[in-house]
C-alpha cells in the first residue's frame, strides 16, 4: 500500500523513463523494421500507462483536490485541460506509424506537454494538497487509485467527459473493452 503521492510519483517516474527512452531512440528511418517495431511498442506501453494514470486521476485525485484544497477547482480545471489535450494527441498517435512525420510530431508534442503537466502536478498541486490532506486520507486515496488502475482504460478516450461518477461507473467496462482491443492488436501485430 502506498499513499496518493507515492502512487502518482511512481507513475510519473515510469512515464518519464519511457519518454526519455523514446527521445534517446532516434526515429526509425527507411527499412529499419526492428527499430520501428521497438519504437511502436514503447509508445504503445506509454499510451497504456498514461491512459490508466489519467483515468484514475480523474476518478479520484482531482475530486480530492477540488474538495480539500481551497482553490482546488482552479488547480483541477487547469490540469484536466492539459490531460484532455494529451488524450487527443495520444488518440491521434495511434493512427500513425513510427517514422512518419505526423507520428514523430505528435510524439514530440506529447512529451513536451506531458513534462509540463507532470511539473504542474508536482510543483503546484501536490504541495497544496499536502497541506490539507491527512496521512490516513492520503493512504486511502492511494489505495483506491492503485486498485482502480488495475481496471482502468488502457487507451485514451478524449470524447468521454472527465466526470468522476461517469468514469467510476464506466471505467471497468471501458477498460475491459480496451484490453480486448489490445490483445487483438497484439495478435495482429505478430502476423
Amino acid at each position: 500500500m502506498a499513499n496518493v503521492f507515492e502512487v502518482l510519483d511512481r507513475d510519473h517516474q515510469e512515464v518519464n523513463r519511457m519518454m526519455a527512452e523514446l527521445e534517446d531512440m532516434p526515429p526509425a528511418i527507411g527499412d529499419d523494421r526492428e527499430r520501428m517495431r521497438e519504437r511502436k511498442e514503447l509508445v504503445r506501453r506509454l499510451i497504456i500507462e498514461e491512459s490508466k494514470h489519467e483515468a484514475v486521476e480523474e476518478e479520484y485525485f482531482w475530486p480530492a483536490v477540488r474538495n480539500l484544497v481551497p482553490h482546488g477547482d482552479e488547480l483541477a480545471e487547469h490540469a484536466i485541460k492539459q490531460e484532455q489535450r494529451a488524450k487527443y494527441t495520444l488518440n491521434d498517435l495511434i493512427d500513425y506509424e513510427p517514422g512518419q512525420p505526423r507520428y514523430e510530431d505528435l510524439l514530440t508534442g506529447f512529451i513536451a506537454e506531458a513534462r509540463e503537466h507532470i511539473a504542474y502536478e508536482e510543483e503546484q498541486v501536490w504541495p497544496e494538497l499536502r497541506l490539507v490532506i491527512s496521512p490516513e486520507r492520503a493512504m486511502e486515496l492511494g489505495t483506491k487509485m492503485e486498485k482502480a488502475k488495475r481496471l482502468a482504460p488502457t487507451r485514451p478516450h478524449p470524447h468521454t467527459p472527465p466526470n468522476p461518477g461517469l468514469l467510476k461507473a464506466s471505467g471497468p467496462f471501458v477498460g475491459a473493452a480496451d484490453r480486448i482491443r489490445d490483445m487483438v492488436a497484439a495478435r495482429a501485430g505478430r502476423h
